[in-house]
């Protein structure tokens, strides 16, 4: 007789308030931490520190097949990566194309211990979204094919140039699993762009896209019960129309990105345009 299956893993754990929080969601807390100042945390430690951190729910033994699967363990991970680690800078960003920055945000379906991941991508300049991909799970390979096309449709042409230096865009992310992977470190040498990474725990550096998903958490997530993946798709899918096309922005002068952008490539740069972070 063959080995009996055991029980299967649930893919998330509570806080202790009672909150839901996925395995995704827990791989990138882990990420960001051996990126931060306790990179030479080993599991055990790392388990405290998601219990103090976040409050989760959390056996070792989770932790360590987390960690492991991450491939974040000691001493593997401190094996060189053929990708260069790029720390956030400022830019003068006067331009559509210049800079994006992308996340990845998840929600829960009512009454379900199922999730719908959301991963967005934002132009800095007139704050479209220029590329999303949701489904029941996000993997590095979901965000580059979304990258690869929104930089078709944003006609986002690689640099004449052979120098090394020259890039296409610049991409700002925080250190997720997803971020860090070799998938995307070989898309962004593929496309030649210029990747760099938020600082552990400074989700101020990636404001535009974080203040995307407040927005959509709020205008979205929260007003509708979306109880299957097909309506979770439909109202994500429906507010994103809204948001690129007609919702007015402060920012933009009371302008919709689309209107905003309009307007630029009518009347091209004036100061006043330009952003700065």
């Amino acid at each position: 007789m063959g080995k009996r299956p055991g029980r299967p893993r649930p893919g998330y754990s509570y806080t202790e308030s009672g909150v839901i929080v996925p395995d995704a969601q827990i791989e990138e807390f882990l990420s960001e931490a051996v990126e931060g100042e306790i990179g030479s945390y080993g599991y055990q430690n790392l388990t405290r520190y998601l219990r103090n951190e976040y409050h989760l729910i959390i056996n070792p033994k989770k932790v360590y097949r987390l960690c492991t699967e991450l491939d974040i363990l000691a001493p593997r991970r401190h094996l060189p990566s053929p990708y260069p680690k790029r720390l956030a800078k400022k830019h003068e960003i006067t331009g559509p194309n210049q800079l994006w920055q992308v996340d990845i945000k998840y929600g829960s379906l009512k009454e379900s211990n199922r999730f719908v991941f959301l991963a967005s991508a934002i132009d800095v300049f007139d704050r479209r979204i220029v590329g999303y991909y949701r489904g029941p799970n996000c993997k590095a390979e979901n965000i580059t094919e979304m990258l690869q096309r929104a930089l078709l449709q944003r006609q986002v042409h690689m640099p004449d140039g052979e120098k090394k230096e020259e890039f296409s865009i610049i991409i700002r992310s925080d250190n997720g699993p997803q971020f860090t992977s070799s998938a995307f470190g070989k898309f962004c040498a593929r496309n030649k762009v210029f990747h760099e990474r938020i600082p552990p725990k400074s989700p101020n550096l990636n404001a535009y896209i974080e203040s995307f998903h407040s927005i959509i958490e709020r205008e979205c997530y929260q007003r509708y019960e979306m109880e299957f993946f097909e309506e979770a798709y439909y109202w994500i899918d429906e507010f994103m129309d809204f948001y690129n096309n007609r919702r007015y922005h402060g920012s933009l002068g009371h302008l919709s990105p689309v209107q905003y952008l309009k307007k630029y490539q009518e009347i091209g740069f004036q100061e006043g345009m330009a952003v700065n972070l």
